[in-house]
């Protein structure tokens, strides 16, 4: 995961715990930082930026689980001892 995939990752987050405060309390983080509330063009760019971060993340999900990589030099390889 790159820093751009771990930054939308965080702005999915952010808007979920927005969506959870709204769901139980009513209290919509965005909204109240601007004037207009949801209406408002500052809600409706911050609400736009989040969709699409969750679009981005939308990709890891599907992404192949991939492991630690082992880099291996080649000055510390010794042939396998036949039997």
């Amino acid at each position: 995961m790159n820093g751009f995939q771990r930054f939308c990752l965080f702005l999915t987050i952010i808007g979920a715990l927005n969506w959870g405060l709204l769901g139980l309390f009513q209290f919509d983080v965005v909204a109240t930082l601007f004037r207009n509330g949801q209406a408002s063009f500052g809600a409706r760019v911050i609400y736009t930026i989040i969709a699409i971060a969750g679009l981005v993340s939308l990709s890891t999900l599907f992404a192949p689980n991939r492991g630690p990589h082992r880099i291996v030099k080649k000055d510390n390889v010794r042939p396998l001892k036949s039997v």
